[in-house]
């Protein structure tokens, strides 16, 4: 038995879970919010008692040394030397990494050098990784990254239709993200159904504030809604997804507004937030919806129209699809956007689904689709904090 600690460290938090392998047993988790603001907040869950601390926490450092010190005044260790290994979210592993990394100088290097393909996320799983190695000396660590599992999507999928030399001098490219979600809901999936990944065609539906598909074919990503940012694919709770890029200089012309300006309002002013002028939360946009304000109405059925689109586009890639999973927060919780989006896709791909099921059925595994129904349609909650202790685990070989 090992105790193993997943973290995903932002430019302001630090999620984390400490996990007892192989029994994968959550011994504890928790969240820093607000570092390196006037108040920060700790979260850890002990005994399944959530505790909450609130005072300044300067940055990562002080975060991490909150976390051990809570770890023992808890009783969840009795010394920190029982913690084996860390595995941590990595956002970007570029086309260097088709899988989790152990952490030596050349993966903290190479994690610099992507950064400028993350600029906003990798400075900050940097910062996660050096704190946790500064306390924990001696300790394994491995780098997870978002974007490992969909190394294996081919060329054709995942280039451009650009000039060939910037892929070739820039690896301008369609990379996806939510890799670690995508792998456990499909790998999940297949299980429950009792097959193997490798028998299986998959769509999974990572839909969050960011969100994402996957087309999974025998256990490999295919294809990935999300492209060269998380800004590419379906519209999203800020994010526009996909859009004409023509319409960037014409805003830019019309506006004054400046290349980052622009992208800035396509990734936190669209989406949801924009076309409803209500919220970027599907649970606000349903209240407004029920209320009967037009805009949030128009902005629920734009979101299910594109995420019906791509689904039909990647069952036209499979050519034939097993099953269709939901997951993460809105995808697991909002019973309205799932039971549209299959209406919309239905007929052309024969499912039929419990109507009844589906809506009381909220962050639990279960099939919502009937017998009768030629694709099984699946709700099952992400667990992306286990791929990574499991990839911890498999690659540094503690038990």
């Amino acid at each position: 038995m090992s105790k193993v600690m997943s973290v995903n460290a932002g430019s302001s938090s630090l999620k984390f879970q400490l996990f007892l392998m192989p029994e994968e047993e959550v011994l504890t988790s928790g969240v820093v919010e607000r570092i390196g603001m006037e108040e920060g907040i700790f979260t850890i869950k002990v005994n399944g008692e959530k505790r909450v601390t609130k005072k300044k926490i300067e940055n990562h450092g002080v975060a991490v040394a909150m976390l051990l010190d809570a770890l023992v005044s808890n009783g969840i260790v009795k010394e920190l030397n029982e913690i084996e290994a860390v595995g941590h979210r990595v956002l970007h592993g570029g086309e260097i990494y088709g899988d989790s990394a152990v952490f030596d100088e050349k993966v903290e290097q190479d994690i610099i050098d992507l950064t400028e393909l993350g600029p906003l996320h990798m400075p900050a799983n940097l910062l996660g990784y050096r704190a946790f190695r500064d306390a924990l000396p001696g300790v394994k660590h491995v780098a997870v990254y978002d974007t490992a599992f969909h190394q294996t999507m081919p060329k054709d999928i995942f280039l451009y239709p650009l000039p060939y030399e910037y892929y070739e001098n820039f690896k301008v490219r369609k990379y996806g993200f939510h890799g670690t979600s995508h792998k456990y809901v499909s790998e999940r999936c297949a299980e429950l159904m009792g097959k193997d990944p490798k028998d299986v065609n998959i769509i999974t539906c990572h839909l969050g504030n960011g969100a994402s598909l996957c087309a999974v074919q025998g256990g490999k990503s295919v294809n990935t809604s999300m492209g060269f940012t998380p800004l590419a694919g379906i519209m999203m709770g800020t994010r526009s997804g996909d859009i004409d890029p023509a319409v960037i200089s014409f805003l830019m012309n019309k506006t004054g507004m400046t290349a980052e300006e622009t992208i800035n309002v396509l990734n936190k002013k669209s989406g949801f937030l924009g076309v409803s002028c209500v919220s970027s939360d599907a649970r606000d946009i349903e209240a407004a919806v029920q209320e009967g304000n037009e805009k949030a109405i128009l902005s629920r059925k734009m979101y299910c129209d594109r995420l019906s689109q791509t689904i039909g586009s990647y069952f036209v890639q499979l050519g034939h699809v097993d099953a269709i999973v939901f997951t993460a927060g809105l995808g697991e919780n909002d019973v309205k956007v799932r039971a549209e989006a299959l209406d919309a896709i239905s007929e052309a791909l024969q499912i039929t689904y419990n109507k009844e099921l589906n809506s009381t059925t909220r962050g639990k595994e279960v099939k919502i689709s009937n017998e009768d129904s030629k694709i099984q349609v699946w709700v099952i909650p992400t667990n992306e904090e286990l791929v990574i202790a499991r990839d911890v685990v498999r690659l540094t070989g503690i038990k």
